[in-house]
């Protein structure tokens, strides 16, 4: 009576044995990964910069370069506008939703980490026809239901690391767009600030112009009045007038490039130029002292280099997704549930079924599409780090170039100031002369045209001046730090933003 028993319960061991030692295969075969161990590239950094000068050397509590970099300039104008780019920009909306579509991504191909389980239930009621081959069968003219819960699964082992890899590799990428949503960032409001002062640059030109219009409608006045006297010329006046006009189409010159600087400021922070008003406000300040690091801490100061190191990484983890390409896959499938011929018995005991099993497929031959695989993600590879390195010296010489601007400038602003002094001196001696009756008026309108093209251009280069402090900021980051970018963006992580 027992000897049946003792069968039934040593074929379920026999049965449970075999599929805990194919589990346990699966899962010394999934701690097998190929593909090259990931170091990243190695880029010469050179000790310091050529254009360092006297520049301020960063150091490590120096916080002037923090998220809000524009604050340096101390200007709470641009304070303001900088605050809505994070709100209503929408290159910077765009940058989001592209790093949200990378997580999605990358939290799709993770779930390759587990089995894919479907249920199909179906109830149905049949009848066979009486003339149904073979005749005289037993289920001829039968009508009976079929009720069915059928549970499947479905599993492809990640055996060779295949899904680890392909992960890794979905992972890198996330980060990656995270720095890019980083430099799009830095883009939109150092973008805000070149125009910001530049629209203030035409501001203190626009009013250096009036100024000047006003000097020389008295001018021109007084040599009216001269004229009339019998004491001048009406060469003299024309000149006058001639010299007044000028200036007065000058001024309202500057309005044309002064309005397309406003216009560019209102898209930035997402409102249309009918809603937006930038109030003028003559650039007068020279630009703040800019903290500069070491060259090697570029490297993590810059999300467009780690962004090309992360594609760099991902390129290295898909070499080895295309290794396992020469090893078999193995896939595992069951399926289970219920079936009967009643509702009410559906959920019993002899109403279960299943089965589950396993397969392995390996490719015998391709054509070389294998090798052709392999050899497109090392030849990716090999590109991202070719611009990975082309990114580094980028950045090293962008940094140079606006360093040596704002040294060279600051040179010239201060010889520029001596023009300015030198040009004024001039012209009251041309005045004093003209008033004494020693030389013509033509002599005094040189020396007005060289005292305001000396004063237009020292405005000029003060507001170049600005502009390279910002790319400045920007070349370096602009307070940036690499361990900003996510370990984990498939779960968390904040954005380059600041947001959730």
């Amino acid at each position: 009576m027992k000897r049946p028993h003792t069968i039934r319960v040593t074929a379920r061991a026999e049965r449970l044995a075999y599929m805990a030692l194919l589990l346990a295969g699966t899962l010394v075969f999934a701690g097998c990964s190929l593909g090259p161990k990931y170091k990243p590239p190695a880029v010469l950094a050179p000790p310091a910069y050529k254009e360092i000068g006297n520049w301020k050397i960063a150091q490590p509590s120096d916080q002037s370069l923090g998220g809000n970099w524009w604050e340096i300039f101390e200007d709470p104008q641009l304070n303001a506008l900088e605050e809505q780019i994070n709100v209503s920009n929408q290159n910077l909306k765009a940058a989001v939703a592209q790093y949200q579509e990378s997580r999605a991504a990358l939290r799709y191909v993770r779930a390759d980490y587990f089995p894919t389980v479907t249920t199909s239930p179906s109830a149905t009621r049949e009848r066979y026809s009486n003339n149904r081959p073979p005749q005289s069968s037993g289920f001829d003219g039968l009508t009976f239901n079929d009720f069915v819960l059928p549970v499947s699964f479905s599993y492809q082992a990640n055996v060779w690391g295949r899904v680890n890899k392909n992960v890794e590799s979905y992972r890198e990428q996330a980060q990656a767009t995270d720095a890019d949503l980083a430099v799009v960032n830095l883009s939109m409001h150092s973008a805000l600030a070149i125009d910001y002062f530049a629209a203030r640059t035409l501001d203190a030109e626009e009013k250096l112009l009036r100024d000047t219009v006003a000097q020389y409608e008295q001018a021109w006045q007084l040599n009216e009045d001269r004229y009339r006297g019998g004491l001048g010329s009406e060469v003299e006046v024309e000149q006058a007038r001639t010299i007044l006009e000028t200036t007065r189409a000058q001024l309202v010159d500057v309005g044309v490039a002064r309005a397309q600087y406003e216009h560019a400021a209102a898209v930035l922070v997402g409102k249309a130029p009918a809603d937006f008003t930038l109030p003028p406000l003559p650039l007068t300040a020279p630009p703040p002292q800019i903290p500069i690091g070491i060259p090697s801490e570029l490297l993590e100061r810059r999300p467009d280099i780690a962004a090309a190191e992360r594609r760099v990484a991902s390129a290295n983890a898909e070499v080895g997704l295309a290794r396992t390409a020469y090893y078999p896959l193995v896939n595992i499938l069951g399926t289970g549930g219920f079936e009967s011929g009643s509702i009410t018995t559906l959920l019993q005991g002899p109403s279960a079924f299943w089965s589950v099993g396993g397969s392995l497929v390996q490719t015998l031959f391709d054509g070389g599409r294998r090798r052709a695989l392999n050899d497109q993600a090392r030849a990716a590879y090999d590109s991202t780090v070719a611009t990975y390195r082309e990114t580094v010296l980028t950045g090293f010489q962008q940094v140079e170039d606006n360093m040596a601007s704002l040294r060279i400038l600051e040179q010239e602003a201060a010889i520029q100031a001596s023009a300015v002094q030198a040009a004024q001196r001039s012209l009251d001696l041309s005045n004093t002369r003209y008033d004494g009756g020693v030389t013509s008026y033509l002599e005094v309108i040189t020396a007005q045209n060289a005292a305001l093209t000396d004063e237009v251009t020292a405005v000029n280069i003060l507001g170049r001046r600005m502009a390279s402090a910002v790319l400045l900021i920007q070349a370096i980051g602009g307070g940036w730090d690499r361990r900003n970018l996510p370990d984990r963006p498939e779960c968390c992580g904040k954005l380059a933003m600041g947001g959730d």
